[in-house]
């Protein structure tokens, strides 16, 4: 059970349930489908598709199961402290921290469950951290009321308040999500960017997750609502929510899910696609480029770099540089002359110059910390492939020594130092600094991170019984 928890894939959780030899005999996929208000069909399409997304649904499977809210990836309602008078707002409860210490509260629109965060000044200006915190005061119905009753949705479902907004505009955007054809405009558009911005900035050190139970939540709004708007407001959601699909691809393979992080790659490009957003559409083939990196399938690496190289995606000069070292990248996988390793790696460096000499950046969500020491980073990675180590763990060095890095990237790279230290043959420094990556990758939860200190320790293997490797595999093991 642990194993299918830890796989963030609830399907997984209900076979692993159903076939726990602790029942005595498998229940049957029509009895626990019984249980969960789903045809046997839909359960045997949830247990071997792709892991299900709505958090709601999987809040309401996880109750009928009793699964301990400890194990869960997400956060469940905490119902059994909530006051007879709140029976009716009970869904209102937390249900997993969101960006800049918020919550994302669920509301229903038209029987789906989405999930919208709130952050904590929202929750003081909007009344609605008294409501949540006080739930037996007199204040409940004073905190309430002035929300009018566009503030609650279908089912009695409290729509939460967006962050730094007056009242009127409070109202605006409760109205939005009950009629999102005549209300959805610029303001709740924006919110949702805003959101995925703050994701974006939390994720370096919050890691993926704390960051991905936020993120989907937003995508389902952005999913939710864009069905039911005007075509020019659904391409502007599109366009935000393909730049957030992206990022969720990012954090799943973060986590080492490949198929989900392909998943919302592919969502990422089909929304690009449909609100006709080029440049997008080009850097999720760069992305699609380094998630082949992740499962070194060099030809893959090499392929889809040089399709994100294709003018027609008006890349801005910064994803030009960072598609640029990718193809390096590709041929020093292949074993491609260094000639054209470094060729690559030149062209790289002069669209970074010619990006940094720009005044103004249009498209800051591409490519958004792609700076100089990213380029000295990913090309240290290249000198890996092309059989230069040495030279690899001297460039990791000297950006590792400043403060360029969040945490989850300073323990990646932390991890990359040291494969290209074993490599070099080097096995006493490569376990210190492993033993660093170590603990910054249980600190944000980065399996990436990880997957690269098990590519260590194994390069390590001939130096196995020396202190440093062996400390570095019982840190790996704890």
């Amino acid at each position: 059970m642990l194993e299918a928890l830890d796989t963030w894939h609830f399907g997984k959780v209900l076979y692993a349930y159903r076939t726990h030899p602790h029942h005595g005999r498998v229940l049957s996929q029509d009895v626990v489908a019984d249980w969960l208000g789903l045809t046997q069909a839909q359960l045997s399409r949830i247990e071997n598709g792709a892991a299900p997304q709505d958090l709601g649904k999987l809040m309401q499977w996880a109750h009928s199961l009793g699964a301990p809210a400890d194990l869960l990836w997400f956060k469940l309602p905490r119902a059994k402290h909530q006051a007879p008078r709140r029976a009716a707002a009970a869904k209102t409860e937390p249900i997993q921290s969101g960006a800049q210490g918020g919550l994302l509260l669920p509301v229903v629109i038209n029987g789906h469950s989405v999930m919208v965060p709130v952050d904590a000044r929202t929750l003081a200006e909007s009344g609605l951290g008294s409501l949540l915190d006080q739930p037996d005061s007199s204040k409940e119905h004073e905190a309430m009321s002035p929300l009018n009753r566009r503030a609650v949705l279908k089912g009695g479902i409290a729509v939460a308040a967006l962050p730094g907004l007056g009242l009127e505009e409070i109202q605006h955007v409760a109205a939005a999500l009950d009629d999102a054809r005549r209300y959805m405009d610029g303001p709740v558009v924006e919110y949702l960017r805003r959101q995925i911005a703050a994701c974006k900035s939390d994720d370096g050190s919050l890691g993926p997750k704390k960051t991905l139970p936020v993120m989907l939540g937003l995508l389902g709004a952005i999913e939710e609502h864009a069905r039911d708007v005007r075509p020019a407001v659904r391409r502007e959601l599109l366009t935000i929510g393909a730049d957030g699909a992206e990022f969720a691809g990012w954090l799943y393979r973060d986590i080492h899910q490949p198929l989900q992080a392909g998943h919302w790659y592919d969502r990422a490009m089909e929304w690009a696609q449909e609100a006709n957003d080029q440049a997008v559409q080009g850097y999720v083939l760069l992305k699609k480029s380094q998630m082949a990196y992740d499962e070194r399938d060099a030809v893959r690496v090499l392929t889809l770099a040089e399709a994100a190289g294709q003018p027609h995606w008006q890349l801005p000069l910064k994803v030009q540089a960072e598609v640029a070292q990718q193809q390096a990248r590709g041929f020093a996988m292949l074993g491609d002359p260094m000639d054209d390793v470094e060729r690559a790696l030149g062209e790289a460096h002069h669209l970074l110059t010619q990006h940094e000499g720009a005044s103004i950046d249009a498209t800051p969500h591409l490519s958004p910390h792609y700076n100089r020491a990213n380029l000295m980073l990913q090309t240290a990675s290249c000198y890996i492939e092309a059989g230069q180590p040495a030279r690899a763990a001297d460039l990791y060095g000297t950006v590792l020594e400043g403060d360029a890095l969040s945490r989850r990237d300073q323990g990646y790279f932390l991890a990359r130092r040291a494969c290209s230290l074993a490599l070099a043959g080097r096995p006493d420094d490569a376990a210190s600094v492993g033993l660093a990556a170590v603990e910054l990758s249980d600190a944000t939860n980065s399996l990436r991170t990880k997957r690269e200190l098990a590519r260590a320790m194994a390069t390590l293997q001939p130096w196995a019984t020396r202190p440093g490797p062996r400390e570095l595999r019982e840190a790996l093991r704890a």
